[in-house]
């Protein structure tokens, strides 16, 4: 079957809501040298980026700094993705990494380790893989439990900061698998902060999990630490009784949407009291101008890169 490849450029016509909270875990340093210090604090909204591991390094998300201050420009730093599989033969789901991910995973020593020793939270991105499997259609609770272990055992295996889930490519149906279900992400993400209550669990609002939050009288919006508007370049106020503080309206892709466009929407952000900001495919680039056109607005800074 397949495995991830793909870019995830938006049309701005369609719209979505999201759900999200702010939380963050935290993720001691470990061995004999003592760890860096991290960056000094900065002022404003958290600010997002998704790194697309099959062609970029995560380490990019930690060359950035704010002029004024040295602060992080990045708070969060997305690894996308793995992927939600589909055993044909147990009829079952598994958390499946491609060889990019896997390697940045294998190397969390050298990939992950310093961004968090700056301060950076570090989560990984899950994503359907064309095969049927997705969050919205887990057949039963024990299902949605053990996958929900599967995700929690990998950030615990690989110190990561938490679990972000995306349901796109799920195709659902696939090799005879369920439509989407009213009771399928609702179990999962209950198990899922069960297992790390203190971890990020972040989504990005698409597909038919995303509109799935309620039954049986739980609603799991508040167990989200994160989420965010999907469709880059626009404005899209998540529809979810949550403070302004833990939602992004605004969604970037860096390098694709306008300079002018990414400080109108980070303008907004401030203007309208909304606490996270989205860039999407940070790469390996000086992309100090594009990044600057958001931290100007956000943080009064611009940003400095040091490759």
């Amino acid at each position: 079957m397949f495995t991830l490849v793909r870019s995830r450029v938006r049309t701005a016509a369609l719209a979505l809501s999201a759900v999200a909270a702010l939380a963050f875990g935290t993720t001691a340093a470990t061995g004999a040298a003592a760890a860096p210090a991290p960056a000094p604090a900065k002022q404003g909204p958290t600010s997002v980026a998704y790194v697309e591991v099959n062609n970029n390094s995560m380490l990019n998300v930690g060359k950035y700094t704010l002029a004024n201050g040295g602060g992080n420009v990045f708070d969060v730093a997305v690894i996308f993705a793995a992927n939600i599989n589909y055993d044909t033969g147990t009829k079952s789901v598994y958390l499946h990494f491609n060889e990019n991910v896997q390697r940045v995973l294998d190397n969390a020593a050298t990939e992950i380790g310093p961004l968090q020793q700056k301060g950076i939270k570090v989560v990984l991105s899950v994503l359907g893989n064309h095969q049927g499997a997705g969050f919205a259609n887990f057949p039963s609770q024990q299902a949605a439990s053990a996958f929900a272990k599967q995700m929690s055992d990998t950030v615990t295996k690989y110190g990561l900061d938490g679990i972000d889930f995306d349901d796109e490519y799920a195709e659902y149906g696939n090799n005879g698998t369920g439509q989407p279900n009213a009771s399928s992400f609702v179990h999962l993400v209950t198990a899922l902060r069960a297992n790390m209550p203190d971890k990020i669990i972040s989504l990005y609002n698409i597909g038919p999990a995303a509109s799935r939050l309620s039954y049986g009288g739980v609603d799991i919006s508040s167990k989200f630490d994160y989420a965010w508007n999907p469709y880059y370049g626009t404005w899209q106020v998540p529809g979810i009784a949550l403070p302004k503080s833990k939602l992004s309206p605004a969604a970037v892709e860096i390098g694709r949407t306008s300079q002018s466009t990414v400080a109108d929407l980070a303008r907004r952000t401030v203007s309208e009291g909304y606490g996270v900001y989205l860039t999407y495919n940070l790469d390996g680039a000086d992309r100090s101008a594009d990044v600057s056109a958001f931290t100007r607005e956000l943080y009064g800074s611009d940003a400095v890169y040091t490759p």
